[in-house]
């Protein structure tokens, strides 16, 4: 009474199944100046604070990418900065067996919604340090912001296209 074991056909057809890994989450650049300290810190006006956020991605291997958000918090006094953070919060994130088209939004969107709680979290904690309120981040629709950029890069061929079809002699 042998049995057969049904391992190797498992193995390989979870080989197939699709998969999406978090390898590492790090902050790979942080920054804090404050250029006009300490006569600045003697000013009792409300800061005036600007966000800027960014997502950049890197291919590192077949399936693995690096995905790293980006973000420069500048508080301003009348328009003296106050303090300038910069921080870039990272992520490599594995992919397999995913069809190529659905890669793109998830690098665009489901990677930075993993990564932003991250980097709200070390730039209110940067800010405090500093010695000032904390700042925390508003939320962001990653999904509307890539599909925004989407809209862009469509815009931009299209104009491209116009214009290279209006060069060309007729």
């Amino acid at each position: 009474m042998t049995e057969k074991s049904p391992a190797p056909q498992a193995s390989a057809e979870q080989a197939k199944e699709p998969g999406f890994r978090i390898q590492r989450i790090y902050l790979k650049d942080v920054s804090l100046e404050q250029p006009n300290a300490p006569q600045i810190l003697l000013v009792a006006s409300e800061p005036q604070v600007q966000v800027e956020i960014d997502i950049s991605v890197a291919p590192l291997s077949e399936g693995i990418f690096e995905v790293a958000l980006s973000s420069t918090v500048t508080a301003k006094v009348d328009t003296k900065v106050l303090f300038l953070v910069e921080a870039k919060q990272a992520g490599i994130f594995e992919f397999s067996n995913i069809p190529v088209e659905q890669i793109d939004p998830m690098l665009g969107i489901a990677c930075p919604t993993i990564l932003y709680p991250y980097l709200r979290s070390n730039i209110a904690d940067i800010i405090s340090r500093a010695g000032f309120q904390p700042i925390h981040l508003n939320e962001i629709n990653f999904h509307a912001m890539y599909e925004h950029r989407l809209m862009q890069a469509q815009q931009e061929a299209a104009a491209k296209d116009s214009a290279a079809a209006e060069s060309k002699p007729h």
